[in-house]
């Protein structure tokens, strides 16, 4: 038992929907103690970069860590963005397009922001978590007035952290545990299995495949009942 949970146990997990005002979609997601707002903001149009011929919209995601989140304080990235947050909103950005047919919502651009306003560990598996969500209620206000014709959204996906600790394999790693894994590791699936991300990395010693079926299996059961989760937001 760790902190009154087992090794395949999530921490509580809490999605309130519609947490802001302006956001075409917007979620509140908590993993414990680590809490995110994530937003979905649509303009008409495609990104500058986008061949203007080309018959599909976007999806992209911002992803920040506000000063007071972690346990020390941190900087503001106003002007240049850190490798870490470069690293974890492409995550985001490419967890969201690998669900979405992009040609059923041409001339769109959807930006996913994922505000991390405390974190415990597993911040950008939450952000995966509550991003889809977000996507997923402005998509269908945006059917509702009549903007997409059809769904876009193939079907749902989950993220969820996992590791080895003390040798052991656990579930959803809080900070405290994340910082002492032998084995890091996160994870996105889609509700069929499908794998968008899987990264697992050796923090010291390597370990054996064994272990890293063990890990994705655990991840596996929590993504399951995660996705099972946003059938009741």
């Amino acid at each position: 038992m760790r902190n009154g949970r087992l090794n395949n146990e999530t921490r509580e997990i809490k999605f309130t929907k519609d947490f802001t005002k302006h956001a075409l979609g917007s979620v509140l997601v908590e993993f414990g103690d680590t809490r995110v707002i994530t937003t979905a903001s649509v303009e008409e149009g495609k990104p500058k970069w986008m061949d203007k011929e080309e018959k599909r919209g976007w999806v992209t995601a911002e992803y920040s860590l506000l000063p007071s989140a972690p346990n020390t304080r941190c900087q503001r990235e106003r002007t240049k963005i850190s490798g870490r947050t470069q690293e974890i909103q492409r995550l985001i950005g490419r967890s969201l397009r690998a669900c979405v047919d992009l040609e059923k919502m041409t001339d769109l651009t959807i930006t996913i922001d994922a505000d991390v306003i405390q974190a415990d560990g597993g911040t950008r598996t939450a952000s995966i978590c509550g991003g889809f969500l977000a996507l997923k209620i402005a998509v269908e206000k945006l059917i509702a007035q009549g903007k997409l014709k059809e769904n876009p959204i193939i079907e749902p996906i989950g993220a969820i952290s996992a590791g080895i600790v003390d040798g052991e394999v656990r579930l959803d790693l809080d900070y405290l545990e994340d910082s002492n894994a032998q084995v890091d590791s996160n994870i996105v699936l889609t509700k069929s299995g499908k794998i968008i991300e899987f990264q697992t990395t050796a923090e010291g010693e390597p370990y054996e495949q064994e272990q890293m079926m063990q890990i994705f299996n655990t991840a596996k059961e929590g993504i399951n009942k995660i996705i099972a989760m946003y059938e009741q937001i």
